[in-house]
């Protein structure tokens, strides 16, 4: 037993050594590892856009009340919260497949629960479901990161990009689908509001199978044991790894501070979007429209975002999220609630600086970590990122109710210039250029200087 055990952790060193020394093999599993991340984030967006399409309607038709409608995108989104967690530590221990497999699989468990609890008039069903499908939302952001892990420094924000752009064929389509899937649902004795769910656990258990069967070689994995093999041959990087922790907690503070902040703010405006323009007599199948448009604006930009952030500077992306957040709360609330044009041209922007907060704030988080300790630090933000949703949409019902939906809309825009003092606080893109903080150049698999 002990000789068998002894042979396959020397046949784990073997192959990982192959990776080690051959930069090209990194390439190659660079390339491969996004390509499965894509087609991962095509099912996931879609399972992530058709619950929050219709989540608020479903528990407005089961609870009867404005005021707990921003219940369901709230227990979700906390929900994700320690999903978000699990699977950071699942990754971090057993790396990104089994990780992001658990979670997603979780999610269309989730969705399932919904469905149950629509057929049965369970109010309780819907909460634990909720939470349970919060998972594929967390495992749906956490795989960005699953393509950063073999990447150096210029190619991280581009990474990022790419596994949200993807997102995008699910996420547009999904709410797109509402209409249908409520359809099928009604000819097969399931109440309409909870079609879209499921479509939510088909592309759940999809993205998951995805991950278990086509992850090989981990990425984190491979990255673990190449920033491991520099860091014992490579003394004085070991020097400059502990003169820069201030800056990397400083680097950490900041890429979480602007997503958590992107993440309150957008919740909270788009989660009582639906249930603004139910009151002034907008059908469901325009919710769907607007809530398309602002999931597009969410993902499909992410490639000339990406770009951005890798050319321009992290910093400067993050004060431009703050300022199109607060362009997106001020013509929400000060347009005409009836007009169509209005609400997609709000929607988009509120998505598009949701974009640009997520992919800027992401990067300067992958850059102030090393591979010995990535996935456990990005779930941990990533929990901070689903309870700020799961406040913002917690609270949003609340605000309306009591208040409106302009001033909601109001608050949340000036909320979002927290992020530009944090952001200067933190100096990222000039702390970088000066104390050239390279994590990837030695977890990644070549120097800045190659590109592919």
């Amino acid at each position: 037993m002990f000789n068998k055990n002894a042979k396959k952790k020397d046949n784990q060193k073997a192959w990982l050594q192959d990776y080690i020394r051959s930069s090209e093999k990194q390439k190659q599993l660079y390339k491969r590892t996004l390509m499965v991340v894509v087609l991962s984030q095509i099912f996931g967006g879609a399972g992530l856009a058709a619950g929050i399409t219709v989540g608020a309607l479903l528990a407005q038709d089961m609870l009867g009340a404005d005021s707990v409608t921003g219940i369901p995108t709230a227990l979700f989104t906390l929900g994700s919260a320690g999903a978000a967690l699990l699977v950071g530590r699942l990754s971090q221990s057993y790396g990104r497949r089994f990780g992001l497999a658990f979670g997603f699989l979780a999610g269309g468990l989730g969705a399932i629960g919904v469905v149950i609890s629509a057929l049965t008039n369970s109010i309780l069903l819907l909460f634990v479901s909720l939470l349970i499908y919060g998972a594929g939302s967390a495992t749906n952001l956490q795989a960005r990161y699953a393509g950063t892990d073999l990447a150096n420094s210029r190619q991280r924000a581009k990474a990022i990009s790419i596994a949200m752009v993807s997102t995008t064929f699910g996420a547009v389509a999904g709410p797109n689908l509402v209409d249908v899937m409520g359809e099928f649902a009604t000819s097969i004795g399931i109440p309409a509001l909870a079609g879209p769910f499921l479509l939510a656990a088909v592309a759940y258990i999809l993205a998951g199978m995805v991950f278990l069967i086509l992850l090989r070689p981990d990425p984190l994995i491979v990255a673990k044991a190449i920033s491991d093999n520099q860091r014992s041959t490579d003394k004085l990087r070991l020097e400059e790894e502990s003169d820069s922790t201030l800056i990397n907690r400083r680097g950490v503070l900041a890429g979480a501070s602007v997503m958590v902040l992107t993440q309150f703010v957008m919740t909270a405006i788009m989660t009582m979007t639906p249930i603004h323009m139910g009151h002034y007599g907008h059908h469901l199948n325009e919710v769907g429209l607007v809530i398309g448009f602002h999931i597009g604006a969410m993902f499909l930009p992410s490639l000339i975002t990406g770009f951005l952030v890798d050319k321009i500077g992290r910093a400067m992306m993050a004060f431009a999220s703050a300022v199109t957040l607060l362009a997106a709360g001020l013509l929400a609330a000060l347009g005409p609630a009836d007009s169509m044009v209005v609400l997609v041209i709000a929607l988009v922007l509120l998505g598009l600086g949701w974009n640009f907060g997520l992919i800027s704030g992401t990067a300067i988080l992958v850059d102030a970590t090393s591979p010995s300790s990535r996935a456990k630090t990005q779930g941990s933000v990533d929990v901070g990122i689903a309870l700020s949703g799961a406040l913002g949409g917690g609270i949003s019902g609340v605000i309306v109710a009591h208040s409106s939906y302009p001033v909601l809309s109001v608050a949340g825009g000036m909320f979002s210039l927290v992020i530009i003092p944090i952001v200067i606080w933190a100096g990222i893109d000039k702390q970088k250029k000066s104390a050239k903080i390279q994590i990837p150049e030695n977890s990644g698999p070549h120097s800045s200087k190659s590109s592919y």
